[in-house]
C-alpha cells in the first residue's frame, strides 16, 4: 500500500487539541485526519514523554520530530517496499526506457508497468515513474542556476519568433511575419520589430528601430545564431559575418552569440517570445505589417511595459527609466548599409560589383578583391592573408553603368577604350602635322567615335611605311580635298605619294567648244554644212570618216 506523507502542522493540530482536553474524533476532525492515524500521533507523543497535563509549550521541534520519525513507515535507506521490488528488475527498465527492446523504440511508463505486471510485479505508478527517472535515465533533466543579470544597461538579449501570417497588400500575398525580440536583462524591457524576413538588412534595420525606442545602445548583444549574424556558431569562437562585424562597429556594441541549442544562454529573451506571441500577436488583426509595427511599439511601451513582471516585481519600463536609460552608449547616426562581397578583377579591368562596373589597376588582373559598396563610394580592398590594403576608390554607380579611371587601362587601350579623340589625334600629330590634320578631317563628322577605325588604321599605315611616306601621301591628299583612309593606303602601295597626278582641264577654258586635242581632227576631208529645219546648221563628213 501506499503512504502519505506526514505533516508536521497536522501534528501540531492534533496534539494540540489532546492537549486541550478533547476526544479524538474531535482532533482528526479539526486536523482533517483520520482517527487512527490522530490515535498514533498522540501514542507517539507519549512515548516520547508529553503528559496530558502538560501545556502547549511543551510541544516544541524535537517533540514532533520524533512524532513524525515514530509514524512515519521503516523505509530504512529512504523507500518503501515497491522500490526494493523494482531494483530486481533494474536493468530491463533501463532497456525499456532507451529503446532497446526488438523494436528499437523507447517505451512509456504506462506500458513498462503493464509489463512488469504480466511478470507479477504490481508496485505504484508513481513510484515507478521516480525509479525510472532517478535509476534508469527516463527524461532526465539537468539542474540549473539563476545567472546574475550584470550591471545595468549592458547586456540586451535577442531572437527570432514566428508570430503568425498577413497578406501583404503590394502584391496580395500571404506572408509569414517573424518578430525580431529585443529584451533587456534587468529591466526585462521588451522591444517588438516585425519582419518578413530574417535576412542581415532586416536584422540591421531592427536594431535601428530598437536604439529609437530604448534611446540608446546597449554594450552587449546576446543573439541566437541568426545566420545573417553567425557565420560559424563555434561554442567558443563563433565567427560573425563581415555586414555584421561592420554594423557593431558603427553602432558601438560587442556581440555575444548564445551557443547552438542553448536556450539557457538568453532565458531572458526566451519567455519573452511566447509572452509576446499569445499577448500582442494572438487574436489581432492588422491591416498591413506597418499597421502591425506601429501597434507593437505601442504594445512595448504600454501594456508590456507598464506590467508587473512576475520576476523582479516591479514595472519593466519604471525600472529601465530608472536603472538602464542613463548607462546606454549613445544612438549612431544612420547606417549606410553597404554591399559587401569578393569580386573577381577580369580581363577587362574592371569588377562587377551590384550589376555595376569599375575599373582596377593592371596588376590585380586575374585576383580576388573584398569590395565594399555604400550609396557614395566603391572601395576595392585586397584579399586573403595579409589582405585590407585599399587598390581603388569609385563613386558609386547605377546598375547598368560604370566607372572607369584611364590610370587603370594600358596606355596603348586607353584611348580607344576612353573614346579620347584628342588623344588620338595628339598621336598622329606626333608623327607629322599633316596626318594629325588628316585625322581631325576624319574625325569631322556628327558622330566622330564611328570614325575611330579609321584613325587607327592611319597610324598603321605610319608603323608599316614609316612617317614620311604617311605624311607626304597625306599633305597630297589635303591639297586635293580628297579624306580617304582607303585612298591614302592605295598611294603607299603604289608608291605614288611623291607624283603630281594627271589632272583634266577644267571645263570652259580656250579650247573651245570640244575639248579633244586639234590634232585628232588633221587630215579629215572637207566637211559639208547642212541646214537643219529651224535654222540650225550641222557639219556632214564624208562617208569612211567617224567623228
Amino acid at each position: 500500500m501506499g503512504f502519505r506523507e506526514v505533516s508536521v502542522i497536522e501534528v501540531r493540530e492534533v496534539l494540540r487539541g489532546w492537549l486541550e482536553g478533547a476526544g479524538l474524533r474531535t482532533v482528526a476532525e479539526r486536523a482533517g485526519v483520520d482517527r487512527k492515524t490522530a490515535r498514533r500521533y498522540v501514542q507517539a507523543a507519549q512515548e516520547a514523554g508529553l503528559e496530558r497535563s502538560a501545556g502547549w509549550a511543551a510541544v516544541d521541534d524535537a517533540l514532533v520530530g520524533a512524532v513524525v520519525e515514530a509514524v512515519r513507515p521503516a523505509r530504512p535507506n529512504g523507500h518503501g517496499a515497491s522500490w526494493e521490488v523494482l531494483l530486481a528488475h533494474e536493468e530491463a527498465i533501463t532497456a525499456w526506457v532507451k529503446g532497446e527492446g526488438k523494436d528499437a523504440r523507447a517505451l512509456s511508463i504506462v506500458k513498462i508497468e503493464e509489463l512488469l505486471a504480466r511478470q507479477g510485479v504490481v508496485v505504484p505508478y508513481r513510484t515507478l515513474h521516480r525509479f525510472a527517472t532517478q535509476r534508469c535515465g527516463y527524461r532526465t533533466k539537468e539542474t540549473t542556476v539563476r545567472v546574475d543579470d550584470g550591471e545595468p544597461g549592458v547586456e540586451l538579449q535577442v531572437d527570432f519568433g514566428h508570430m503568425g501570417y498577413l497578406v501583404d497588400p503590394s502584391d496580395g500575398r500571404r506572408r509569414k511575419v517573424h518578430a525580431l525580440i529585443f529584451t533587456a536583462v534587468v529591466s526585462r524591457h521588451v522591444f517588438v520589430w516585425l519582419t518578413y524576413s530574417q535576412t542581415l538588412t532586416a536584422v540591421i534595420a531592427g536594431c535601428e528601430a530598437a536604439w529609437a525606442f530604448f534611446g540608446g545602445v546597449f554594450k552587449v548583444l546576446i543573439p541566437d545564431n541568426l545566420k545573417p549574424v553567425v557565420t560559424d556558431a563555434d561554442a567558443v569562437n563563433p565567427r560573425l559575418s563581415t555586414g555584421w562585424l561592420d554594423y557593431a562597429q558603427h553602432a558601438g556594441f560587442v556581440t555575444d552569440p548564445a551557443r547552438v541549442r542553448s536556450p539557457k544562454d538568453k532565458p531572458r529573451v526566451e519567455r519573452a517570445v511566447q509572452y509576446v506571441r499569445g499577448n500582442f500577436w494572438a487574436g489581432e488583426d492588422f491591416t498591413d505589417l506597418a499597421d502591425a509595427q506601429a501597434h507593437a511599439q505601442a504594445w512595448c511601451a504600454g501594456r508590456a511595459g507598464m506590467r508587473i513582471h512576475g520576476t523582479i516585481q516591479a514595472r519593466p519600463l519604471e525600472v529601465f527609466a530608472r536603472l538602464e536609460a542613463g548607462c546606454l552608449l549613445p544612438v549612431p547616426a544612420h547606417y549606410d548599409q553597404p554591399v559587401l562581397t569578393r569580386v573577381k578583377v577580369h580581363r577587362d579591368y574592371h569588377v562587377e560589383v551590384a550589376k555595376a562596373l569599375y575599373s582596377v589597376p593592371e596588376a590585380h588582373l586575374g585576383q580576388y578583391l573584398d569590395a565594399r559598396a555604400d550609396s557614395e563610394l566603391v572601395k576595392l580592398y585586397t584579399s586573403g592573408p595579409g589582405g585590407g590594403r585599399l587598390v581603388k576608390t569609385h563613386p558609386r554607380q547605377a546598375p547598368g553603368r560604370r566607372s572607369t579611371d584611364r590610370a587603370d587601362l594600358p596606355e596603348h587601350k586607353a584611348g580607344y577604350a576612353m573614346r579620347d579623340l584628342a588623344a588620338l589625334i595628339g598621336a598622329c600629330t606626333g608623327h607629322g602635322p599633316s596626318i594629325g590634320i588628316y585625322a581631325e578631317r576624319l574625325l569631322q563628322v556628327p558622330l566622330p567615335w564611328t570614325r575611330m577605325r579609321a584613325v587607327y588604321r592611319l597610324l598603321g599605315l605610319v608603323r608599316r611605311y614609316g612617317p614620311e611616306a604617311v605624311e607626304a601621301a597625306c599633305s597630297r591628299s589635303l591639297d586635293l580635298d580628297v579624306v580617304s583612309v582607303t585612298k591614302i593606303a592605295a598611294m603607299l602601295e603604289r608608291a605614288t605619294e611623291h607624283t603630281a597626278p594627271v589632272l583634266p582641264a577644267a571645263a570652259g577654258g580656250p579650247t573651245g567648244r570640244f575639248a579633244r586635242d586639234p590634232a585628232e581632227y588633221a587630215g579629215a576631208g572637207p566637211a559639208r554644212l547642212t541646214l537643219l529645219p529651224g535654222g540650225a546648221a550641222a557639219t556632214t563628213k564624208p562617208e569612211g570618216e567617224h567623228s
